[in-house]
Formats: structure tokens, C-alpha cells, sequence
């Protein structure tokens, strides 16, 4: 499969380069018209070169876990990077055909009844707490962190993100209700109940995540403020002043969207405030790596702004404000990189070197796919009502930096958050 391959990189390399070793120990050196990195990887069997050609966003990632890529003089990520750089600029035809494939199926691929949720849900968060405490912050947030300076620790910038999520919230009143979609481990749950006085009901599929949950609030002492259920969020039938869901939109599926934010408006109170925090691109819709897909987040999407808001808007609801953060995920993801690597024997003693592998290539591609392939989050802040909030975003702001919010219609007494 050396000649094939030998042409198809030759093509695809227009950015940086690339130096290749073969099965049969000949080597090739790929550069492209644009400066760019450098990287270097060993193919050891025809496999490996047949793979690459013909699935390359299926195979190369099985080929590293299996080791048969092994990169060279170089780390993992440098070869990715050269990788996914050049997929942007210069496309390869397998990719492109097996993604043109993969598109045509991508209502069924991402077909999530709650039976298929619950069982996508527990394929990776239901890994178990040692793993996670490996590499994530203090209070297991799962998601892209916020960083206003940049400067933030993970822990620092974790909070940050709870609080700013909180203040688009509008928690201006005490004993609010707030229902958490998808509430991972409990982090934000608590919080909102410790620190806005909120009384707050988090859903998961995981039944994992819900026994932390459920340990931390009894050990928090707020099990009379928060509780954790493990339910779909087809399935809620109470109405909220607030919902939030962070993370958790890019598991429901394209085909069920509408059935999303149609349950959203259903269980807001007429003049409550949803915020969805998702990861999406900022191309025109698309599909999930197949790597991904399959390894990492089964029935996973990020989905695209457009099909996002086809979705809202036959539901009758607001978008009141919509905020995209670049880079903030890329910033994240180096950090648990970086934890993972300095912890990758103790991961190594929970499973295997294949795993350890797998996590690798699944935390360095995540990161680049945000720098260099148009990854990026956004915030939805949605309402029933037009009026639900103030006239302008400065409450966000004074809620950030510890004032008062004022009230939506921006008078009267203002109430401590």
C-alpha cells in the first residue's frame, strides 16, 4: 500500500511537513507550499498504510492505540497538528469520502432514544472517579473552563465558569427552582445551591455520576436544597424558573433537537431563564470523527449554529443573548493534557497501555480540533418571555464582579445574589 499512500500524502501535505517511514523501512519526506509544523511518524505494517489511506479518521487512531503509527522524534500532538492542519487546507480524498458517507447516516448515527442515551452516556462517563481524578479540577468539571484573564488555574478558571454561567441565570431572588440537565458529578448543582441560594434538581444517565452527586450533596449538608434523579430529560414534567445544561447538548442527537428545546420551553415558568452550554463549530453542519464516535462519545455531535437555531425556532422561544468562546476549551484541554500525562502510570494501573493511548490521542485531537479545525462553545441564554431579562448585558457583569443584578425590568430594589 506504500505507492498509494505515497501519492496521497504528497497531495495532502500543503501546510508544513511531514517526514514518513514505511513498513519496508523506506522513507519519504512531504512539505507543503505553506510554512507550517513539522512532524514524523514510523508506519510498521501494511495495515497501518492501508488504514490510513482508506478510513484515515477511523484507522490512524486505531493505529496509534494498537502502536502500529508510532510518531517520531516528535510527540503525538506535533503530529496531529500537522495532521489536522493539513485536513483543513488540503482535505484527503478517503476522509472526504468516508465524511460524505458519513453524513448521509448522520440522523441514524446519532439516533438517541433514551435506551441508546442511557448506553452512550455510561460508555464514558461511568469509567469510574479514579480516572477523572487524574486530570480533572477539585470539583470534576467536565467541560471547557473560563478564563477572563488567561492566567487562571483550572480550578480558578472552573469557578469562574459556574459563576459566569450563574449570573446569565439572573439568581436574583432566593429559593429559585433550577433544573441541571445533565449534571455530570454535581459541581454546578451545588453550587448554585450553596452560593445562590437556589433549590436545584440535577438529571443524568450516568449512574455513577448520580452516586457521587447524590455522596457530595449529603456530605455538603444541601440534600434539603439539591437532588439528584437519574432520569432523560424527556421525562421531566415539573416547571422551573431556571434551567441550565452545560455539556450535555452535544449528546442529544441532531433528529431529537426540536424535542430538546420544545422541553425546554415546556418546563420553564413563563418568565424563567435557560442557559445551554455546548460544544459546536462554526462551519456549516457536519459529523463526529468516527474515531470519536467510536472510542470516545458515542452518539456525540458538535453541532453547528445554524442547525442549532433551526431548532429554537419554531418552539416560540428567545434567544436573549448568544456567546461564543474560541479558544477557552483549547486552554482547558492543554491543562488536562498535561495532568494526564504527569498521571499516565497511575491511568496505566487502572487499565491498560492501550487505553492510556486511546485517552491521549483523544485529549490532543480534542484540543487541536479547537485551535485548528473551528471547534469553539457557545452560550445560549434562552426565555419564554421577552422581558424575562434586563435591557442590557451589563447584569451579567455586576453579577461577575459581586453586584447586585437588577431586577428585568432594571427597577426597584435589587436582591443579593
Amino acid at each position: 500500500m506504500k505507492k498509494p499512500v505515497d501519492y496521497v500524502l504528497g497531495k495532502f501535505i500543503s501546510c508544513g511537513s511531514l517526514d514518513v517511514t514505511y513498513a519496508d523501512g523506506s522513507t519519504a519526506h512531504y512539505h507543503g507550499a505553506e510554512p507550517g509544523p513539522h512532524a514524523a511518524m514510523r508506519l510498521t505494517t501494511a495495515a497501518a498504510e492501508r488504514n490510513l489511506l482508506l478510513n484515515p479518521g477511523l484507522g490512524f487512531g486505531e493505529a496509534y492505540m494498537d502502536g502500529t503509527i508510532i510518531p517520531e522524534d516528535c510527540t503525538l500532538y506535533d503530529l496531529l497538528h500537522v495532521l489536522m492542519l493539513n485536513t483543513m487546507s488540503a482535505g484527503h480524498i478517503g476522509e472526504s469520502l468516508a465524511a460524505a458517507a458519513r453524513y448521509l447516516r448522520r440522523k441514524k448515527i446519532q439516533f438517541n432514544p433514551e435506551s441508546r442515551s442511557r448506553k452512550n452516556v455510561a460508555h464514558h462517563y461511568d469509567l469510574g472517579e479514579p480516572l477523572y481524578d487524574l486530570f480533572l479540577d477539585k470539583d470534576r468539571q467536565y467541560s471547557c473552563a473560563y478564563f477572563r484573564t488567561g492566567t487562571e488555574t483550572l480550578d480558578e478558571a472552573q469557578e469562574a465558569k459556574k459563576h459566569h454561567i450563574a449570573a446569565k441565570l439572573l439568581l436574583n431572588r432566593p429559593n429559585l427552582s433550577v433544573l441541571d440537565i445533565g449534571c455530570g458529578w454535581g459541581g454546578m448543582a451545588l453550587t448554585l445551591a450553596k452560593e445562590y441560594d437556589a433549590t436545584v434538581t440535577g438529571i443524568t444517565l450516568s449512574a455513577e455520576q448520580l452516586r457521587i452527586a447524590r455522596a457530595r450533596a449529603e456530605a455538603a449538608g444541601l440534600s434539603h436544597r439539591v437532588r439528584f434523579e437519574l432520569m432523560d430529560y424527556r421525562n421531566v414534567l415539573t416547571r422551573y424558573d431556571r434551567i441550565v445544561s452545560v455539556g450535555m447538548f452535544e449528546h442529544v442527537g441532531i433528529g431529537h433537537y426540536q424535542t430538546f428545546f420544545e422541553k425546554v420551553r415546556d418546563t420553564l415558568t413563563e418568565d424563567g431563564i435557560a442557559l445551554i452550554h455546548s460544544i459546536g463549530r462554526n462551519d456549516s453542519p457536519g459529523t463526529t470523527n468516527p474515531w470519536i464516535d467510536k472510542y470516545i462519545f458515542p452518539g456525540g455531535y458538535s453541532p453547528s449554529l445554524s442547525e442549532t437555531f433551526a431548532a429554537i425556532e419554531p418552539t416560540g422561544l428567545w434567544v436573549t443573548d448568544c456567546e461564543i468562546l474560541r479558544l477557552h476549551y483549547a486552554k482547558t484541554l492543554a491543562i488536562w493534557r498535561d495532568r494526564f500525562a504527569k498521571n499516565r502510570d497511575k491511568a496505566k494501573a487502572l487499565y491498560d497501555e492501550r487505553f492510556c493511548r486511546m485517552f491521549e490521542f483523544y485529549l490532543a485531537g480534542a484540543e487541536l480540533s479547537f485551535l485548528v479545525q473551528g471547534h469553539m462553545n457557545f452560550q445560549l441564554q434562552i426565555t419564554r418571555s421577552q422581558s424575562a431579562v434586563p435591557l442590557t448585558r451589563d447584569y451579567i457583569t455586576e453579577a461577575e464582579n459581586g453586584r447586585k443584578p437588577r431586577s428585568p425590568e432594571g427597577q426597584g430594589e435589587q436582591q443579593s445574589v
